[in-house]
């Protein structure tokens, strides 16, 4: 779990904590591995609706807008800063529950659970 200021942002899971920590806060991280901080960045921006088609509004599209790419850098940046929490529960079922509950209790805001 990320959180800033006292508030919970974000909450994942994970087989390897350490490598997941690394994709979320390293500087050479794409918009694949690091979903929280493409997702701060699209905030920054103002670039919210997501695109699935190829072109300059997709995910890879939005990393070559200058603006877009240096928004994500920060995001990655404000990242590596925030408070890092984690538990260990090695069931699958229960990780997954685990994450539903704690976003919901916790108003992670930039968890997302829709369909795509």
């Amino acid at each position: 779990m990320f959180s800033e200021g006292g508030n919970s942002l974000y909450v994942g899971r994970t087989r390897d904590v350490r490598k997941r920590y690394g994709q979320h806060t390293r500087r050479s991280s794409g918009h694949n591995s690091a979903p929280f901080a493409f997702k701060l960045a699209r905030e920054t921006t103002g670039f919210l609706k997501s695109d699935y088609r190829p072109g300059e509004t997709s995910r890879a599209g939005l990393l070559l807008k200058p603006e877009f790419a240096s928004a994500f850098a920060d995001a990655i940046e404000r990242i590596r800063r925030m408070e890092f929490r984690f538990v260990e529960e090695a069931d699958p079922t229960r990780q997954c529950l685990l994450e539903v509950y704690v976003s919901v209790v916790c108003g992670s805001p930039y968890n997302d659970f829709d369909t795509h």
